[in-house]
C-alpha cells in the first residue's frame, strides 16, 4: 500500500512512530539532557547520551533542519544495545556556521571528548563538514558518515533570501520546510518517518527554524584540502530527496576516496524509515576503528564472530560498490 501526501495542511500528530513500543522504550530509557556551554544561558543544547560512558570517541548525531536530537532513535537504541556509545544532539539557536562551530567545540570541551565521528544528516552533514573544517589544526573529528548531506549552500538558491528568514513567522518557515518533504507515492515505512518528522518540525520555535534555515542557506562552502584525510562513507538514496543529482555528484567529487553507502529507497529520511539499513552501513564504517583509541564501541562487547560476520558485510559492499562503478 502506498500514501500520497499533498503537504497542504497539517498532518495528524499521532504517527506509527509516536506511538510505537521501541519510541516509547527510547523515551523512557535514554533521558534528555539540558547543557548550556555559552555565556548566553538562552542557547541551550539538548541530547541524548547512551552506551557505555568509558568510550571517549562516541557517535555523535547531527539532524536536519526539521529534526530533533530523537528522529535518531532507532540508531541510539540499536546501537547503544551493541555496545556503541551514541550521543544525538540537538541544536541551540545559531546565526552563523562559526559561532555553531565554536559552541559544539565548547560542547565536546564540557563533555571531556578530545575526538569523536559524526554522522551528519542533510543540514547536519553539512555542519560536521563545517565543524572538521573549523577544527582541522587541532583535529576534533575522527571520521564523518554523511547521509542525504551538501557542500555548498548555493544549491538551494536561496543565499540572497538567508538574511530574511529572522523576519518571517514559524507558519511560513514551516511551509518553506515541508516544500522540501517528498510529495509523491511513499511506502508505509517511508509514510511513518515523513509524519514523525512533520510531528518534530511542529515542536520547533520560530527562533530554531529561522536560524537553522539560515545556516542551511546562507553563503557557504566547505574547503575540502582541510579535511582530506578524514575517513568519509556517504550515504545517500537512489529514490526522492531534497538533494538533486548535481549535489550528490559534487560530494562523489569532494570526496573521491570516501566510502560509498547506497540505499535503494530511503528518501529524505532513512534514519527513520530503512534504520536496519542505516545501522548496518554505520557499523560498517566504525569497523575500521575497532582496536585503537578511536573505537566507538566497548572492546568487551565485540565478538570474534560479529567482526567476522561484520568484515564478510564490509567485504559484500565494497564489492557491491564496485560493480556500480
Amino acid at each position: 500500500m502506498y500514501h500520497c501526501f499533498p503537504y497542504c495542511g497539517h498532518i495528524s500528530i499521532m504517527g506509527e512512530i509516536k506511538i510505537s513500543p521501541d519510541y516509547n522504550w527510547f523515551r523512557s530509557t535514554v533521558p534528555l539532557k539540558k547543557i548550556i556551554v555559552d555565556d548566553d544561558d538562552s542557547k541551550v543544547w539538548s541530547l541524548y547520551d547512551a552506551g557505555p560512558r568509558n568510550i571517549r570517541c562516541p557517535l555523535i548525531f547531527l539532524p536536519p533542519v526539521s529534526g530533533t536530537a530523537d528522529v535518531f532513535f532507532q540508531q541510539i537504541l540499536a546501537l547503544s544495545g551493541w555496545g556503541y556509545r551514541v550521543i544525538a544532539l540537538q541544536y541551540p539557536v545559531y546565526w552563523e556556521i562559526f559561532e555553531f562551530c565554536d559552541g559544539f567545540r565548547k560542547l565536546l570541551d564540557h563533555l571531556q571528548l578530545d575526538k569523536v565521528h559524526l554522522f551528519g544528516a542533510s543540514l547536519g552533514g553539512f555542519l560536521a563538514q563545517k565543524f572538521a573544517e573549523y577544527t582541522h589544526k587541532s583535529p576534533r573529528v575522527q571520521s564523518l558518515v554523511l547521509c542525504n548531506a551538501f557542500s555548498d549552500t548555493s544549491i538551494f538558491n536561496q543565499t540572497w533570501t538567508a538574511n530574511s528568514f529572522w523576519l518571517l513567522p514559524a507558519f511560513m518557515l514551516k511551509k518553506i520546510v515541508l516544500g522540501n518533504f517528498a510529495s509523491g507515492p511513499v511506502d508505509p515505512e517511508m509514510a511513518d518517518g515523513i509524519d514523525f518528522m512533520v510531528d518534530r518540525l511542529e515542536s520547533l520555535g520560530q527562533s530554531e527554524l529561522a536560524s537553522r534555515l539560515t545556516l542551511n542557506c546562507q553563503n557557504s562552502y566547505v574547503e575540502p584540502h582541510k579535511i582530506r584525510d578524514i575517513p568519509v562513507t556517504i550515504m545517500d538514496v537512489f529514490d526522492q530527496s531534497a538533494l538533486s543529482t548535481e549535489a550528490k555528484e559534487e560530494m562523489y567529487k569532494l570526496y573521491p576516496n570516501a566510502r560509498r553507502a547506497h540505499l535503494k529507497t530511503g528518501g529524505n529520511f532513512p534514519y527513520l524509515c530503512r534504520s536496519a539499513e542505516v545501522n548496518l552501513y554505520i557499523q560498517i564504517h566504525l569497523l575500521q576503528f575497532h582496536g585503537t583509541r578511536y573505537a566507538a564501541i566497548d572492546p568487551s562487547m565485540v565478538s570474534a564472530e560479529e567482526l567476522e560476520v561484520q568484515k564478510a558485510n564490509l567485504q559484500a559492499s565494497t564489492e557491491q560498490e564496485q560493480e556500480q562503478l
